[in-house]
């Protein structure tokens, strides 16, 4: 499993620009381990093979990083595993982030995670709904995947408090932040052909 991940990374990264030394790469296989050894029980991800949580979990969350500012701090709603959250802060090491997760299991596999990765002093964890928290100092908001996204959407805007949202998702998720007004770019995921990165800011 490990050596299969490990490839999967090293194989595909180039389709998402990216170039991870040695060191993030050994992060996030700790990382991954964690996960799959936690998973049966939480059902923290749906069963993917080891190249599919590489690129459909890993990769993936790392296209937030070319979005993200030097030294940014940014919120992670619904973050459950710990996507795209925990990816990003292991390969740049200035980012913190605030991870938000009401499910008080996974909120506990969240802080043995980010203490066997070392990641403690860059993170805290917020175990409620996004709704009962404030953003903070968080400059940037991102989910990648809460249930009922779409009916949640419109209470996700308004807690935000106009920062720079950063939401996965497919293409009725587009529609409905252009419904509610904001202004969307996109990123299409490599190796997808309906999975996106959505970048948005209220209209002027």
């Amino acid at each position: 499993m490990r050596g299969e991940f490990v490839e999967a990374i090293r194989t595909h990264q180039k389709f998402f620009d990216i170039d991870l030394p040695d060191d993030a790469i050994s992060g996030l296989t700790r990382y991954f381990e964690l996960v799959s050894k936690h998973n049966s029980i939480l059902h923290l991800v749906a069963p993917v093979t080891p190249a599919e949580f590489a690129t459909r979990h890993i990769l993936e969350s790392l296209t937030l990083l070319e979005f993200l500012s030097a030294n940014a701090r940014f919120a992670d709603v619904g973050t459950g595993a710990g996507l795209p959250s925990i990816p990003c802060l292991i390969a740049k090491g200035d980012l913190k982030a605030t991870l938000i997760e009401s499910k008080d299991k996974k909120a506990a596999f969240l802080r043995v995670a980010l203490t066997e990765l070392g990641l403690s002093g860059k993170a805290k964890i917020i175990s409620r709904q996004f709704e009962e928290t404030v953003p903070g100092d968080a400059e940037f908001i991102t989910c990648r995947a809460i249930d009922k996204f779409t009916e949640k959407l419109p209470r996700l805007i308004k807690w935000s408090k106009g920062r720079t949202l950063l939401l996965f998702g497919g293409p009725a998720l587009r529609v409905e932040m252009e419904n509610l007004g904001l202004q969307v770019r996109e990123k299409l995921m490599p190796l997808s052909e309906r999975r996106y990165l959505f970048v948005s800011g209220k209209k002027e």
